[in-house]
Parts: structure tokens; C-alpha cells; sequence
């Protein structure tokens, strides 16, 4: 489900200039529709997550994915740009959003007590999977076939995942007669009622007064500017303004999902036995210079530089999610799925001022450079907001590390 998510989301980014050629509408105004993706897919997600303690995640999941064929499929007879912000914007930001980074905390949560950092690293790898898989195939079918068959594409792959989540996803592991993995005693699902929504807001509205929420926010905001706003939206594009081909523009960034497996998971199983804070800090620093020196190594080939910038930044592209969700869960004990998909919402708003912000800069000035210089500054800044968090105090934890 979360490799389907991440690659249904990802496609657009590769579709800009087909429909840019095609319908002669502006890549400001086509990065619009992925940047309203964007921020429903991180703004549903406290949303999603509490009508998964409500409702189960087997339904809700099924309903997202349906949501995803539809607003994939509509997309073949589109012929005005408010047609691609409905479809791709909001049926596919919806429906990827309710299976989204919340869902890990929701599943980690839920079944494991024991490796919580490395179960949160694998299932986060999976969205970089999504990437792999979806990105290179989109691609290849948009530049021999038209942009019309990918869509096509995405909303069968969606429809076939349906069943699977029917047959054999699971809300709690009671209901196959286990116990969470590490724990000691079985525990009674907690009964959520009354209104999903007002329990989302309502957590909001507690989590807000604290400090944490807030650095974990601002800094989780600039991780989705210097990632999915950025560099998932605007890499094929940029690299071909230097004459490289978008097939293999799109093979780059899925090469960045490739490593951000290994890269995630092992950001996991640091979490497990390393304070959180130190951890972001050192992700988003490195992140921002790498982002400084990217305008450089832009070429018509891939060169020996470009492929130690794909290698160093797919380590760090989501390695950031695993210890933002410890320090949620730590934070805000059973409310930390429903705190972390608020704090995932500012990440994808971050990402969509990105998107937008980069498409304006590049019709404005006729290249990206600008777009990645601002955002390797801010990815230092987050690491200052993450470093004044202050320490965990959770003696569970530290015999953890132990």
C-alpha cells in the first residue's frame, strides 16, 4: 500500500512538460495541481489517522485507493487546467494522503513494541520504492505513448491493490489472536467514538501549546520543501533544461528512492539507539549542502559527480521520517500517530509552497538555481530546530538504546 502511495503520487513530476507541450498551460500552473496534492496529502493524514482508530484502516485504506483510480483515470478526459487540480490535485492528494506517514505511526504503534525505529524505517522505505518502481516505467510509457496511458496505468495498479488490503490487512493483533511484537501482555484495542474529525482537530489544539510541536513542525516543513516540493517535483524538468533526457532525468530520481531504502532503514535502527534530535540535525545539514552544489553538476550526460549527488541525497531523501515519529510517540504517548499526521501536514505544505515557488522561479528567471540555493539554507535551519528540541526523557527508550 505505501509503495502504491508513494509511486501514485510521485507521477506528476514527470508529467509536467507532456502537458506543458500538449495543453500550452505553465509550468507554474501545472505545479499548482501537484502542489494541491501535496498539501492534501499531508493535511488528510491526522484526518485519516483518526478515523483508522474509528473506523479500522482496512476501510479507510480500500476507500483511498478507489479515490486514487478515480482521480488517475478522470484525468484521460481532462481538457482545462481546473480539471487536472481536481483530479490530480485533490481525488489523488486524498486518497494518497489517507495511506500516507501517518499510517506507519499508526501501524508501528499498533503492532510493535520492540524495533518501532526499524519497522518505522522499512515501512518509510517503502515509499522510496513507490519512486523506484513507478517513476522509470512512467516515464518510458509517457515519452513512447503520451501521457494519457500512465494515467491509465496508475488507476488499474490502484484498483488491483483493493483486493489485497480487503483479504488481508489487519486493524489490531487481536484480531488474529497475537500480541504487539515485544509486548508483554495482549492490550484491548482502545474504542475511539464521536467524530473522527473533532478528535483530530481537538489534538491539534492540546499539541499546539507545546514547543516541540512547533520545531518539529517548522523543521519537518522544510524537509518537504527540500524533498517532495523540490526535488521530487522539479529534478526531471531541471535536468533537462541542460539537455538531459527526461527518461533518464526520471531513472536519477528513482535511483534516489533506491538508496533512500538503505538509507531509511538504517535511520531506523539509529533510532533505536540515538537521541532523535541529534539525528535530524545531522540529516537536514547534510541535506542542505548537497542541495547548494546540485546547480553545478546539472549536464546533457549523467557525470561521476551527479551519481555521488544521487547516492549521498537518496541516503538522506526521507531518513528524517523514523526519528520525527519517535519523538511524536514519545511526546504524545497514543495521540502521537494523529500529532505526527499534523506534523507530516506541515511537511507537504512546505512541499507545496516549494512546487509552486520553484515552477515561478524557473518561468521567471529560466532556471532553478535560486530554487536550491534558498532551500539548502532553510535545510540548515531545520537542523537548528531540531537540535533545540529538548531531550527525551523516557527511561523505556534509554533501555532501549541500551
Amino acid at each position: 500500500m505505501l509503495i502504491g502511495a508513494a509511486g501514485f503520487r510521485a507521477v506528476p513530476s514527470v508529467l509536467i512538460d507532456p502537458l506543458h507541450e500538449e495543453f500550452g498551460w505553465s509550468r507554474a500552473t501545472i505545479s499548482a495541481a501537484v502542489s494541491i496534492n501535496l498539501v492534501l496529502f499531508g493535511l488528510i493524514s491526522p484526518f485519516a489517522a483518526a478515523l483508522m482508530d474509528r473506523l479500522g484502516m482496512r476501510r479507510v485504506v480500500a476507500g483511498a485507493l478507489v479515490l486514487v483510480a478515480a482521480g488517475s483515470g478522470l484525468t484521460v478526459f481532462m481538457t482545462a487546467s481546473w480539471q487536472l487540480m481536481l483530479c490530480w490535485g485533490v481525488l489523488v492528494g486524498v486518497g494518497t494522503g489517507s495511506m500516507s506517514m501517518a499510517f506507519v505511526a499508526t501501524v508501528t504503534g499498533r503492532w510493535f513494541v520492540r524495533h518501532r525505529g526499524l519497522v518505522s524505517g522499512i515501512l518509510t522505505a517503502a515509499g522510496a520504492t513507490g519512486q523506484l518502481v513507478f517513476l522509470p516505467l512512467v516515464a518510458a510509457l509517457a515519452t513512447d505513448h503520451g501521457w494519457r496511458l500512465p494515467a491509465l496505468v496508475v488507476a488499474a495498479a490502484a484498483l488491483a491493490v483493493v483486493p489485497l488490503v480487503l483479504a488481508f490487512l489487519r486493524d489490531h493483533p487481536s484480531d488474529v489472536g497475537t500480541t504487539a511484537l515485544g509486548a508483554t501482555e495482549a492490550s484491548a484495542p482502545v474504542t475511539v467514538t464521536g467524530s473522527s474529525a473533532a478528535r483530530a482537530v481537538r489534538v491539534l489544539r492540546e499539541a499546539a501549546r507545546t514547543r516541540t510541536f512547533w520545531l518539529l513542525a517548522g523543521g519537518f516543513a522544510i524537509c518537504g520543501a527540500s524533498t517532495n516540493g523540490l526535488v521530487g517535483t522539479h529534478f526531471v524538468t531541471a535536468a533537462h533544461d541542460h539537455g538531459m533526457p527526461h527518461t533518464t532525468a526520471a531513472s536519477l530520481l528513482a535511483l534516489v528512492g533506491l538508496f533512500d531504502v538503505a538509507g531509511t532503514i538504517l535511520s531506523g535502527w539509529l533510532t533505536d539507539r540515538m537521541d532523535p534530535r541529534v539525528l535530524l540535525g545531522g540529516y537536514y545539514t547534510l541535506r542542505g549542502l548537497s542541495l547548494m552544489i546540485l546547480p553545478a553538476l546539472f549536464a546533457p550526460e549523467t557525470q561521476p559527480s551527479m551519481w555521488v549527488f544521487i547516492i549521498f541525497y537518496g541516503l538522506d531523501w526521507i531518513a528524517t521520517v523514523p526519528p520525527t515519529v519517535a519523538l511524536c510517540r514519545n511526546r504524545f504517548g497514543d495521540a502521537g500517530p494523529v500529532v505526527f499526521g499534523w506534523v507530516f501536514a506541515s511537511h507537504q505544505v512546505g512541499a507545496a509552497i516549494a512546487a509552486v515557488g520553484a515552477g515561478a522561479v524557473r518561468d521567471v528567471q529560466g532556471s532553478y538555481d535560486l530554487a536550491w540555493f534558498i532551500a539548502g539554507g532553510l535545510c540548515v535551519a531545520a537542523a537548528l530546530l531540531s537540535l533545540s528540541i529538548r531531550p527525551i526523557r523516557d527511561p523505556v527508550l534509554t533501555e532501549t538504546r541500551r
